[in-house]
């Protein structure tokens, strides 16, 4: 399983990130059906450009100007910060890393073979690959029904088609490149497309069995991948491609080019946990756009809350609940069905037939997929916002004063906001209202 990789010129956005995430319940969903997965994700230390034609400059190499840093420390700097997002998102690292500077020999390599075969061609600024020699360029866009984007929005110049693309830049003469190698057409560095089907054919051969990307990857950035290596090997690249599509900010999808962008950090801020943004993506499916507001956020932040409590109310797992993990097994390999998997976990909290120890085992099972960490949910007093506390005070007061219809109004809006309480000899006692 291929993934790209983030180009690390910058921190990684929560729109970035459900790709991410999206990509680990697959993972997760093909562990939890016993298939070992060799999963590889690139880091994009060079050669991505400001557009994503073959335009502009080297995006690490640009921050590193206005940043006043090496491109190396910046890709180093931002390569961790990407890999600390991933662990606080509970997202499943890949068996490999590898970057883009580490695999330049393989990346001339394959262009040298598309050369040999007469699918390339010189200009002025770079080498570029024919895309008139390739009957079927622009298969995937077709397949996805995606008007085909590939060189769109590039000036012609020198190129023979408006598709074509580099794969290999020539260093500018007047001006020296932090990253720069030596290759038979010159000095220069590797066009973006080049580096995947480089790295994903090195560490798992070709064809492998998937590859994964947001959707705006289709039409421009595997539409060239797949062109090379196909046109390189003349076997397919992959055998399935799968794609997540966008989080929007109002009509718009969140970018960083756009400047319309929240990362983890600004959730923390906002004192949302990584884990509520990935409990909030649990609840639309991966092929569905995701509108992002702070309201639904919050509300994720709450579910979760409440699902943390929940089980933390529950005695340790004892037997599971089989025709509950017959129903989730079903739904996640329904393409990933995380809604209705999700769907199924509810039923079964709130399912009066099986007891607490019975609903952990099972739920602590579905959490290999969900990534929600529920492991480390150890049983103990629940925690109680303050503003059921509030109204739990409040309700005390009614008793004390005997106001027996203001106290049952009190206890309706406590169970509504999600807990239950039973009046003891020692005082109110409050529960889950799905602890039982």
């Amino acid at each position: 399983m291929y993934a790209c990789g983030p180009t690390v010129y910058n921190y990684a956005h929560i729109g970035n990130l459900r790709a991410y995430i999206f990509e680990d319940l697959l993972k997760r969903t093909l562990l939890y059906n016993n298939y070992k997965v060799n999963h590889i994700m690139n880091i994009t230390d060079v050669g991505h450009l400001t557009d994503d034609g073959d335009e502009g400059e080297d995006k690490v190499a640009k921050s590193a100007e206005l940043m006043g840093k090496t491109a190396k420390e910046i890709a180093k700097f931002y390569t961790a910060a990407f890999q600390k997002d991933l662990k606080n998102l509970n997202i499943l690292p890949p068996n490999k890393f590898p970057k883009a500077t580490d695999n330049i020999k393989e990346q001339i390599a394959l262009i040298k073979k598309l050369e040999t075969k007469g699918f390339t061609y010189k200009t002025s600024d770079g080498v570029y690959f024919d895309t008139s020699k390739l009957k079927d360029y622009g298969k995937l866009a077709q397949l996805a029904k995606q008007e085909l984007k590939a060189g769109a929005r590039v000036e012609m110049g020198q190129k023979k088609n408006i598709t074509d693309f580099a794969l290999w830049k020539f260093s500018p003469k007047d001006k020296k490149r932090q990253m720069e190698w030596k290759s038979p057409w010159g000095l220069g560095f590797p066009g973006w497309h080049i580096e995947c089907s480089a790295m994903s054919v090195k560490y798992l051969g070709q064809p492998f069995d998937i590859h994964c990307g947001g959707i705006d990857h289709i039409s421009v950035h595997h539409t060239n991948e797949i062109a090379q290596s196909e046109a390189a090997s003349g076997k397919p690249l992959a055998n399935f491609w799968l794609h997540g599509e966008f989080v929007l900010m109002g009509e718009d999808k969140m970018a960083k080019s756009a400047g319309n962008f929240i990362t983890l950090n600004t959730l923390k801020e906002h004192r949302i946990s990584p884990l509520a943004y990935r409990y909030l993506l649990l609840q639309t499916h991966y092929r569905k756009q995701l509108s992002f507001s702070w309201d639904a956020l919050q509300a994720a932040q709450n579910g979760l809350n409440h699902l943390y409590n929940i089980v933390k109310s529950w005695d340790k797992a004892g037997v599971g609940c089989a025709e509950y993990e017959q129903k989730f097994l079903d739904a996640i390999n329904n393409d990933l069905d995380l809604p209705g998997a999700m769907a199924i976990m509810w039923d079964l909290i709130k399912n009066p037939m099986y007891p607490g120890s019975s609903k952990r085992r099972t739920l602590l099972k579905f959490d290999k997929v969900l990534g929600l960490g529920l492991s480390k949910i150890k049983r103990g007093k629940i925690s109680v916002p303050a503003e059921i506390q509030t109204l739990i005070a409040e309700r005390d007061g009614a008793r004390f004063s005997k106001n027996w219809h203001k106290s049952d109004e009190l206890r309706k809006k406590i169970e509504a906001a999600g807990y239950t309480v039973e009046d003891t000899p020692e005082g109110t006692k409050i529960t889950s209202i799905s602890s039982s």
